[in-house]
């Protein structure tokens, strides 16, 4: 039997993950627990299963398709991890603020979601550069270095960094990067300008957030 006519397909879900296997062409299914702690525990127990009803080495499987919807409960039901964001001086308010867009344009009561952090959980550095990506205040590594021992001694567990205009020059969100990799080797850190290297701060800050939010 050739690798290729054997495929695996999981879909990790919050009680349940469900595993299939296609054997050429026949299905073999089963449904175990999801592991929250180690989600791909809950793969290999659920891929031994329908191995074992296929009579396949899990070594003969030629492809494996894998799908969860962990990281959109997390976010719906506020389960992330405990997380902060470094800004731009200036800025800290944008993933409040928003934009003009509204899904529902002439709702003058409408109730918009709490962004994910307070703004008690957000931080500034007063590097800035241009949109042209060029530097017009550089980044004091011991501004920074200041609001990383904040966020050290309040127990984050993720940090996000979100600096204006970084998808065009990265180098000061790279420094907090640093910084924090130097002095929290084990907290967990997203920069926007890898995240969602694009233009319009709210998207790119709101998108840093959420990575931030699930990585862990």
């Amino acid at each position: 039997m050739t690798t290729a006519s054997v495929r695996l397909g999981v879909d990790i879900g919050g009680t349940f993950t469900d595993v299939v296997l296609e054997k050429s062409g026949e299905l073999f299914s089963t449904k175990v627990l999801t592991t929250y702690t180690a989600p791909e525990n809950a793969i290999i127990e659920g891929m031994h299963q329908v191995c074992a009803k296929a009579s396949v080495d899990p070594a003969d499987i030629g492809q494996i398709i894998h799908g969860t919807t962990l990281a959109t409960n997390a976010l719906i039901e506020r389960r992330g991890a405990k997380t902060a964001l470094i800004t731009t001086t200036g800025f800290r308010d944008v993933i409040e603020m928003r934009t003009e867009s509204r899904f529902e344009q002439y709702d003058l009561n409408l109730n918009l979601p709490e962004p994910l952090l307070p703004r008690q959980r957000r931080y500034t550095v007063a590097g800035r550069v241009d949109a042209n990506g060029e530097i017009l205040i550089d980044i004091e590594r011991a501004e920074v270095e200041a609001v990383v021992d904040q966020i050290a001694k309040a127990g984050y567990e993720s940090v996000a960094v979100g600096l204006i205009h970084s998808y065009l020059n990265p180098c000061h969100e790279q420094l907090v990067r640093d910084v924090l990799a130097e002095k929290l080797p084990n907290v967990s850190v997203s920069i926007s300008s890898e995240v969602s290297p694009q233009m319009r701060e709210y998207e790119r800050f709101n998108t840093v957030v959420a990575n931030a939010y699930i990585k862990p």
